[in-house]
């Protein structure tokens, strides 16, 4: 008895790669629903909900920064900040030149903190 055998490799599957354009479409569309998404180098990221203890360190941690660097900086907590490679996460924190409302690239950024 002779066992055929199948030379076919199954297929290279290539995950769909999103933009900043298309994602900030897809969210003002409802897409996801209010379903809690990071943007991470073209891919969607499925973040856990914050927890209290969490929320707690991270809020401790931005009144101290806040404190200690005063005006020369602005602190955000959990705001998004969008990289040229295709990513926009919301760090829990973020130290950025203090421009008002030009928060939206990296270049306004000096530190970003996920706790």
């Amino acid at each position: 008895m002779t066992l055929a055998t199948d030379d076919r490799r199954p297929p290279i599957l290539t995950p769909y790669r999103w933009t900043i354009d298309r994602y900030h479409k897809a969210v003002e569309a409802g897409i996801f629903d209010g379903q809690p998404l990071e943007l991470l180098d073209g891919e969607l990221i499925e973040m856990s909900p914050e927890g209290i203890p969490h929320a707690g360190v991270s809020s401790d941690g931005a009144d101290y920064l806040r404190e200690m660097l005063g005006s020369q900086v602005k602190v955000r907590e959990a705001k998004p900040i969008t990289l040229p490679n295709d990513s926009e996460p919301e760090p829990d924190i973020a130290i950025v030149k203090p421009l008002g409302d030009l928060y939206k690239t990296i270049a306004t950024a000096s530190l970003l903190l996920s706790l």
